[in-house]
């Protein structure tokens, strides 16, 4: 890749990352502005309206999926895994974004503790499971045996082997009590991570995503290959298949896997009933107490217009 190209891309991750805080705080506004925001060729703008407005559809969808679950009683687990920086957590943004923190949960489990160690390997993934009218997604799960754990020596060969005679026949057993699962695995190609993770060590506001471990998966890249291979062949089965997601294109990833994971359940829109704003009670003899100055936070930025700069909200940094 020449240092054209790289600079090329870099800065192009760069404007996903925006891409990112637009889409969270947008949602209201008309995906015509927002495509002006960045300058850009027509095409790119045209590409990303056509990006949002997908998008924003597709996020009614999940909120329409998230009705039917809780109205049903439907009980599903969505898994995703893949090589970092392939973009699961992007795509788990989206599709949290607009969905109630009670009904659809996000479960990201650090390593195992010496009390874990010593547990039923599955034992603490199984904490987490949904009851009735729920929707969990691991954020990496269970599957971590069969990789990094794998890769970098953290499991025996008999661990290993154990857990792929296991899991299966654990998989099984969740979807026969009535939990739908759904398996992701995100691909993404050597040259693509290596520009994400390019971009991360020199985003101070990414640098946080990249671990020592990260680094020795990028130095690693075919041991995961063949461990990845090796349980996409052991642990797909008919009762919890894999999807592969290609996973270099961003945008066109998060939209092609929920979209995916759409077209896997059979919700249909769950009517509501009408909603009416009750008239606020007014009582005579109610007073309202001023709130003391001291505890106001300073309004260093304009509600409207944002006129303030950040030296100036530098100056009304408190000292503890």
């Amino acid at each position: 890749m020449g240092e054209d190209e790289l600079r090329l891309r870099l800065h192009k991750d760069l404007l996903d990352g925006y891409d990112e805080e637009l889409e969270m705080e947008l949602e209201d506004r008309n995906t015509d502005q927002v495509a002006g925001v960045l300058t850009g060729s027509k095409e790119y703008r045209d590409a990303r309206q056509r990006y949002f407005q997908a998008l924003f559809w597709l996020q009614g969808e999940l909120v329409k999926l998230q009705d039917w679950v809780v109205h049903s009683g439907h009980k599903l687990v969505i898994i995703f895994e893949g090589r970092d920086a392939a973009g699961k957590g992007g795509v788990i943004k989206r599709i949290t974004q607009r969905l109630n923190p009670r009904v659809c949960r996000v479960a990201a489990l650090s390593a195992p503790n010496n009390h874990e160690k010593s547990q039923w390997y599955f034992q603490r993934y199984v904490a987490h499971l949904p009851a009735a009218g729920e929707m969990l997604l691991f954020d990496r799960s269970w599957y971590n045996r069969c990789g990094v754990e794998r890769v970098m020596g953290f499991c025996t060969d008999a661990e290993l082997e154990e857990f792929f005679r296991s899991v299966p026949e654990f998989e099984k057993m969740l979807v026969r009590s009535g939990i739908q699962l759904i398996k992701y695995w995100f691909s993404i190609s050597d040259e693509e991570q290596e520009v994400r993770f390019l971009g991360r060590i020199h985003d101070p506001l990414k640098q946080w995503k990249l671990s020592p471990m990260d680094l020795q998966s990028r130095r690693r890249w075919e041991d995961y290959t063949r461990a990845k291979e090796d349980m996409l062949s052991r642990t797909h089965i008919p009762e919890a298949p894999w999807w592969v997601v290609p996973g270099d294109d961003k945008k066109a990833a998060r939209l092609n896997c929920i979209t995916h994971l759409l077209s896997q359940i059979p919700y249909t829109e769950v009517e509501r009933d009408e909603v009416v704003l009750p008239s606020r009670e007014r009582r005579p003899d109610y007073v309202r107490h001023p709130v003391a100055a001291s505890m106001i936070v300073p309004e260093v930025f304009e509600q409207r217009t944002l006129r303030s700069s950040i030296g100036n909200a530098d100056k009304h940094k408190s000292t503890p």
